[in-house]
Formats: structure tokens, sequence, C-alpha cells
């Protein structure tokens, strides 16, 4: 008897021990981020693909740039990175960063929720002309970088979305001044660079890819929109040699609103595992339209319910869940598939 209660102690410890260490948070478990090759590993050399949720433009969602929030994406979502999209400037509204520096507060309270939570957090320079803004940009990226550049949470996105501009005239020049800026005071935390036409020509990056330690390169796709010929442009861009960050993507048409395509979205998954390529997926945010995670009035601080999830939502939600092992990948939802075959039927003939 005495045994058998030695052999169950033992056990129980051997177990508990395997818990604790599984349930490390994932900064705790994976440290500093760096660049080998065409992937990004972990302080141990290991391989590391995050996975998780990016929040919509900072200056039209505030109310879901809080502590809550992202408490409530760690512990239910299981994600393991966020990414606070601050709107640089919208002349149109009068806002973004630029008209208001109160949103850089509104990054901080996401960052400072991420550290805390022990996840991985984008500061992103959320704006499709940001080569506009070189001053603004190193000033605003050397103030993250004094503040936050010592944690190894903290990834930078310089240049969200740059349009149909040159990728060696215009957003390589302004990738190596803010670049420059940010290592003069972090020379560790991984950097993602935006790509021109929308961050998909990742190909062209990789002909004339930047010098310097830790940059990665940003690959954005909305998947009904950009299929087998974006994903083959990345394998160029891969085979090149230079490591891939989908930062942010949808599982709809490239206006972040149409219909949801999920066999195109699972195809994503699959070449995303198959090259180790972390995503955030678009967005933490209750607009009306397909891209959002959240129906319009949902909750602003987290807990929500099924019925304040969008399809989209209920979808990464469930496949972060699956990742992170604590639930099965289910079988595809009825509606999605009715929505799939709808689709098929009225597809134009060729």
């Amino acid at each position: 008897m005495g045994k058998l209660l030695l052999i169950t102690f033992l056990l129980t410890i051997g177990f508990c021990a395997v818990s604790s260490a599984d349930e490390k948070a994932p900064v705790e478990r994976h440290g500093f981020l760096r660049v080998e090759g065409n992937t990004v590993v972990d302080e141990h050399g290991e391989p590391t693909q995050l996975r998780g949720m990016s929040f919509f433009w900072s200056q039209w969602m505030e109310k879901y740039y809080n502590r809550h929030v992202v408490d409530w994406l760690v512990e239910d979502w299981k994600v393991t990175v966020v990414r606070a999209a601050m709107g640089v400037k919208h002349d149109e509204t009068l806002s973004g960063y630029l008209y208001d520096r109160s949103q850089e507060r509104l990054v901080r309270r996401v960052v400072d929720a991420a550290i805390r939570n022990g996840i991985y957090v984008i500061i992103d320079w959320h704006s499709y002309y940001a080569h506009n803004y070189v001053e603004e940009a190193v000033e605003f990226f050397e103030s993250m970088a004094r503040r936050y550049g010592d944690h190894p949470n903290i990834i930078y996105e310089i240049y969200n979305e740059p349009k149909q501009v040159s990728w060696d005239e215009v957003v390589k020049p302004y990738a190596e001044q803010v670049v420059s800026a940010i290592r003069a005071i972090d020379p560790n935390n991984l950097i993602i660079v935006g790509t021109p036409h929308w961050c998909q020509r990742v190909d062209e990056a990789a002909m004339n890819p930047l010098e310097g330690e830790n940059i990665v390169y940003g690959l954005h796709f909305y998947a009904a929109s950009h299929k087998e010929d974006l994903r083959q442009r990345a394998r160029i861009a891969l085979d090149k040699g230079i490591p891939l960050f989908a930062s942010e993507f949808g599982t709809c048409l490239y206006s972040g609103d149409g219909y949801l395509d999920s066999l195109e979205t699972e195809a994503w998954f699959d070449f995303m595992d198959k090259h180790n390529i972390s995503w955030c997926n678009w967005s933490i945010g209750d607009k009306d339209e397909t891209a959002s995670a959240l129906v319009p009035g949902a909750r602003y601080y987290g807990g929500w319910s099924e019925n304040e999830l969008t399809r989209s939502g209920r979808m990464i939600r469930r496949k972060l869940r699956y990742y992170a092992g604590v639930e099965e990948e289910e079988e595809e939802p009825q509606e999605e598939k009715e929505e799939r075959r709808r689709r098929i039927r009225i597809r134009p003939l060729r």
C-alpha cells in the first residue's frame, strides 16, 4: 500500500510539472524571437508560429482598446499575439495619430495588457501612406522602443499596407530609416516591413531585401479575393530566403465585406502552418461587415457570447482554440456549407 501511494504521489508530481510547463505563457515559453533563414524561431532555436487577432483602426474602435479585451482574448480565444492597429492619418475624418496624439495611449493600453498576459504584441503604424510621414514614424517608434524595447513581447510593424508604389524607390528607403531608428534603441525585437500592393508583392521585396537582423515582411490576404496566385508569390519570396508574417488577413473579400470563403481560408491556414507563418486575423471590431469578429453592439470589455460573434469571429475563435489544444476542430458548420453550395450554384460558366 505504501509503494502504491508513493507511485501515485510521484505520478501526480510529474503530471503537475508537465501541466505547469505546458501552461507557461507564450513569451515565457519562447522569449525573444529572431529570424533564421526564412523562418522565425524562439530563443531556443525552435520554429515559432504566433496566432492571434488584430484590433480595428484605433480611431474608430477605441472602445475595444482596453485590457479587459486583451485578457479575454488570451483566456478564452487562446491568442498568442495581438496587433494594435494605430490609425495614423485619415484626412476625410480628421482622425488618427497625426491629428490626435492620444491614439498612442490606446496602443499603450493594449501593449501593457499583452505584456501582463505574457503574449506577443504588434505595434502597428497603420497607414497606406507611411512613406509620407518618415519623421513622425521615426519619432513614434523611437518612443515605443525606449518604453518597451527591453521586453521580448514587442514586434514593430512600421508600414501597414503600402499601395501601388515601388519597393526599391519608396518602401525600402522609408523602411531603412525607420528600422535604423528602432535598432539604435532596440537591437533585438522583430520588425515587420510592409510590402507593395497592400502587402501582396512579397516577391518584389525578396528581390532586394533590407539588410539587418530580425526583419520579416508583411503578407496580407483576404481569402475570398487572394488565392493560389498570392500563395505562389509567397512561395517565391520564401524560396528567396525572406521570412513572412501575415499580420493581417480576412476570411472574406478584400473590401472587408462580402461572402466568407471558408475553403480558401482553410487553404491559407494549411499554407501558413506548412511554412511557419504567424498570423493575425482582421479584426476585433463591431463594424457591420464580414471581416469583423463582433456583431454591432458587442460588449466592449470581452466576455462575448456566441451570439455576439459573427460567422468569421466564431470560425477564428474555434481555430485558435483548436491550435491551443483546448477544442477539437469542428466539422464545417452547416451555415457555411450552405453558403459554399450557394456560391457554387451561382458561379458563372466559363
